[in-house]
């Protein structure tokens, strides 16, 4: 088996397992009971979204598509503290 067999067949299992870890979280994050457990499925849903991004990269050879991943990760981290300000100012836990 070559190097790209290798990295074809284990990229095409990896991006499976992110597609069934985003199905479980999209489901976590419909039935969540409170605000704090959607705010953290919408955070695990961007990482498991940036490790999709970078699988892809590794995949395509194509790695500009881990500075979209850096900024993808920026913004998902402001997004959660914003979220998490939120929450303390409602007075809610």
């Amino acid at each position: 088996m070559s190097g790209p067999q290798v990295i074809e067949i284990s990229s095409s299992i990896s991006l499976g397992l992110l597609g069934l870890g985003m199905l479980f979280t999209l489901v976590r994050i419909l039935r969540g009971p409170t605000l704090a457990d959607r705010i953290l499925g919408l955070d695990t849903l961007t990482v498991l979204g940036l490790a999709t991004i970078a699988v892809f990269a590794a995949r395509t050879g194509l790695y500009l598509y881990i500075d979209i991943a850096v900024s993808l990760a920026l913004v998902g981290f402001v997004s959660t503290a914003a979220f998490a300000r939120y929450l303390l100012s409602r007075g809610q836990p």
